[in-house]
């Protein structure tokens, strides 16, 4: 993994991954000012952007939007139908909202919607999971994280979450934005898809929060059921969660901040 200096980062998280047969932008990071300078630094590849996929609809992800749809008339945007639900952050007694500041209608004016709750492929060997709909194992949450309703205010479902796919030679690689699903509910999600060796996860796994006892609970996942796929981590993913993945699986656990830089065969 090799590092760029000029980056900047900020709690957000945007990813560029580049194919043979095409570039894709997962996310678009926190704000325009961070991602507009950082496809600056990418020379030619952010022009040569097909598609671009959303997580979720949380700011730290959609901050960037404008800066992307600018990349190309008519972006095909890959994103779950649910992305569009307004979604709040609860500090007090206030609720501030923290979702898409465009609304359905003026997104279609700009790019090409491709809204799926099932796995779609967006370039050949680059998948959306679709809908993590089976959660067995506890989510990627917050207790701040609201929606509303006529019968008042609820924890947020998070049902707009999905992570990505490339399928490799040895494997397939997974790609997560924020986990709010949960790490482990994503794993088994990408399994039923994919029968073959997880090698990888990148991105955002939402531990920031888990306790010791769930902490525990992933790394024996991560070795008995997962093989100890390399982790390459950021965003959300917490400094205890880090330490403790780590501890249990040593070089097999990497930062991945901005500017950083994987080649999968």
């Amino acid at each position: 993994m090799q590092h760029a200096l000029p980056f900047w980062g900020e709690h957000g998280l945007s990813l560029l991954i580049e194919t043979e047969r095409g570039n894709v932008l997962f996310d678009t990071g926190q704000t325009e000012q961070v991602l507009s300078h950082n496809l600056n630094w990418l020379g030619d590849a952010p022009r040569r952007v097909s598609a671009l996929a959303l997580s979720h609809a949380h700011v730290d992800h959609t901050g960037g939007l404008n800066v992307a749809l600018a990349l190309k008339p008519d972006l095909a945007l890959y994103a779950n139908p649910d992305l569009f639900r307004p979604r709040y952050a609860r500090r007090g007694s206030e609720y501030k909202s923290i979702g898409l500041t465009m609304t359905r209608d003026e997104l279609a004016r700009r790019a090409d919607l491709r809204l799926s709750a099932t796995p779609v492929e967006i370039v050949p060997g680059l998948w959306t999971t679709g809908e993590i709909a089976e959660r067995s194992e506890p989510e990627g949450r917050s207790n701040r994280h609201v929606v509303r309703s006529a019968s008042g205010w609820h924890p947020d479902a998070y049902r707009d979450d999905m992570s990505l796919i490339i399928e490799t030679r040895e494997g397939v690689v997974v790609v997560c934005g924020c986990c709010h699903a949960g790490l482990l509910n994503t794993l088994a999600r990408v399994r039923q898809i994919f029968p073959r060796p997880i090698v990888a996860i990148i991105g955002g796994t939402h531990l920031v929060d888990a306790d010791a006892e769930h902490l525990q609970r992933v790394v024996r996942m991560l070795r008995e059921v997962y093989g100890a796929p390399r982790l390459f981590l950021n965003h959300c993913t917490g400094e205890r969660a880090v330490i403790a993945l780590a501890n249990a699986f040593g070089d097999h656990v990497e930062p991945f901040p901005a500017g950083a830089v994987l080649e999968l065969d």
